[in-house]
Parts: structure tokens; C-alpha cells; sequence
């Protein structure tokens, strides 16, 4: 539709009751989204070793919601959860969806990969002749995408599924691939940082990661900097019980370690988060989480060294205030 005709059909309508303008105009502005999407970011979404979390929480999206990343910006051509396929057909739509767009689809891994004993353990589909573990299946599609996303911390880092004593051999996907990964990381993530991700995809290409391959503008700055308790902690006044509205550093917080932009994003339709609601940051976004997170209620000097005596690497990759549980021990 070009400006003149739009113009026109609002001059036409524009005395029309109960919305009926709206029931004129808006299918002609939808089939012209569609038409200006013909390059929608052809999607293939595997999950893997993971507690499903983070569909969930993409399923919260807000501006743009779920529908419209559906309509306007991906192409969603497999994916466990979205999906009305099953079976043989699911399969076939797999592996013919990754040969149709080889080199050009985005493949979504949401969770860990076990690799011990050929990583029997998280089958992905079972044949007539064999099954496909999830091993088989990321090292495949990994090599076919274009781009490729762990999605959440257990596929970007193992996370809890790589927890100790973990039996599994779980590892991030960036463990089993030898490409670049971008790590969306969370437990589970923000729908705002995943699509925020796809979106760069889309309009500008690969973004900016971090030292951990996550993208800067997500994960770029410590919670901690701007948490909306961080005038206590530069005084020292620290919560002695959960509810209290000092820095809650002295009962575990991991906000000084931990890069993400919850404070001022915040979650739920953009209105809450963990520290607003009066608990402490556990650092899921962190790569050595949850084991450099727990006992989650210990203060943050305690937690590396029940790090360093099991053996956890510590996560001290983010720019900004990563020593800043040294200088204030609680």
C-alpha cells in the first residue's frame, strides 16, 4: 500500500464506528509487514538437557509479543515445545528444514549436551533403526547454521545439568562445536535478551560478545552497578535477614559477579526482579553457576572458596566490580 492509498482509506473511514477503521487498515498493514519479511531468520530449535525453562520465559516476551516474533521475525521451522508434528514427520522436517536453509538458519540449543558413553544420555529421537542423542544432533545441525545460539545457562555453560557430581558429562554447546556460539545465558533468560539477540541477527548481523561470547549489551555490566541497593553496599549497610531493604550481599548475593541487566530491565512485563523482590541475585547468568552460587544464603567471599576447594572455576569475566566482594568481606 503506498502512503497516497492509505491516506485515502483513513479519509474514507474516518467517520466509521466501533473500530471498524481499525478492521480496514489493519489487514492491509499486515500484509504489508509480511511482505517487507520475506527474510525472516529461519529458526531450528533443539532441546536438549534442560528443565524447558527458557521457551517459557520466551513465551513471556513483551514488545514485540510472542505472535508477533512468529509473524514478523523468524521463520520457527522445528522446535519441540512450538511444533504440531510429531514422529516421522517432525523428523523429516527437521533434517529437510536444515538441508533446505544450510549456511542460513539460526539453530537454538536450550540446554546442556551429556557426552559420556556417546551421550546416550538425552535421546532426541528414536527411529526404526537407532535413536539420535543430542550429541549426534548439535554436532550436525551445528555445523549446517548459519548462526548458532545456546539459549540459557545450561547450554551455554552446562550449568545445573553439569552441576556436580555430574554423571552425565554434560558441557555447554560451545564445548562440543568448534564455531563461535553466542551464549544466551540465564536460568532461565530474559525474553529480552533472546530476542533482543535475534533481532541484531536479523537487522545487523552477528552483536558484540563478551569474553564468555554472550552479547555486551545484555551482559556487558554487573548487576551490581546498577543495583538500586548499591548506595548500602558503599556504606556498608548490609540486610541481616531476607526482607530488609539493605544490600543483601551479607546473605548471599552474587550481584557483584554477575553480568546482566536485570536491575533496569527487570522482568515480568519489565516491572520486577530478583532483588526488588527482596531476595538475593544467584548469579544465573554466571558461568560457574550453580556451583559458585551455592549455598546461595553464604556471602559471596565464601562461596569461592567452596569454588576453589571443589575445584569450580569462578566466574570473574565481567567488567566492572568483579573484586568488590574482596574489598567489603561480610
Amino acid at each position: 500500500m503506498d502512503k497516497d492509498e492509505f491516506i485515502q482509506l483513513c479519509r474514507d473511514n474516518v467517520t466509521i464506528a466501533n473500530h471498524e477503521l481499525s478492521a480496514k487498515i489493519l489487514p492491509a498493514a499486515r500484509k504489508y509487514i509480511l511482505q517487507q519479511s520475506k527474510n525472516k531468520l529461519p529458526v531450528i530449535w533443539l532441546e536438549t538437557n534442560d528443565s524447558g525453562d527458557n521457551n517459557i520465559a520466551f513465551m513471556n516476551t513483551t514488545y514485540p509479543y510472542l505472535q508477533q516474533v512468529f509473524t514478523d521475525m523468524i521463520n520457527l521451522l522445528y522446535s519441540n515445545t512450538f511444533m504440531a508434528s510429531q514422529g516421522t514427520d517432525a523428523l523429516e522436517l527437521l533434517f529437510g528444514s536444515a538441508k533446505k536453509y544450510k549456511g542460513n538458519f539460526i539453530l537454538v540449543v536450550e540446554g546442556a549436551i551429556p557426552t559420556k558413553d556417546n551421550g546416550i544420555y538425552n535421546v532426541v529421537a528414536r527411529t526404526k533403526r537407532r535413536v539420535i542423542t543430542a550429541l549426534e544432533a548439535v554436532t550436525t545441525l551445528g555445523d549446517m547454521a548459519g548462526y548458532v545460539i545456546a539459549l540459557g545457562t545450561c547450554a551455554s555453560f552446562g550449568g545445573a545439568s553439569s552441576s556436580a557430581p555430574n554423571l552425565t558429562g554434560s558441557v555447554g554447546v560451545n564445548k562440543i562445536l568448534t564455531r563461535e556460539v553466542i551464549n544466551v545465558s540465564g536460568c532461565p533468560v530474559n525474553p529480552d535478551w533472546f530476542v533482543g539477540t535475534l533481532t541484531h541477527l536479523l537487522m545487523y548481523g552477528m552483536p558484540e560478545l563478551d569474553p564468555l561470547g554472550r552479547p555486551s549489551l545484555f551482559y556487558g555490566n554487573t548487576i551490581h552497578r546498577h543495583c538500586q541497593r548499591r548506595s548500602y553496599f558503599d556504606t556498608k549497610d548490609f540486610a541481616e535477614k531476607l526482607g530488609d531493604i539493605e544490600c543483601m550481599f551479607s546473605l548471599g548475593c552474587v550481584g557483584p559477579k554477575t553480568g546482566a541487566d536485570c536491575p533496569y530491565r527487570q522482568w515480568v512485563n519489565h516491572v520486577n526482579w530478583p532483588v526488588k523482590a527482596n531476595t538475593p541475585c544467584i548469579g544465573c547468568t554466571n558461568q560457574d553457576f550453580p556451583d559458585g552460587s551455592t549455598p546461595f544464603f553464604v556471602p559471596l567471599p565464601q562461596k569461592n572458596k567452596n569454588a576453589q576447594t571443589n575445584g569450580l572455576k569462578s566466574d570473574s569475566t565481567v567488567k566492572g566490580d568483579s573484586n568488590e566482594s574482596q574489598k567489603n568481606p561480610v
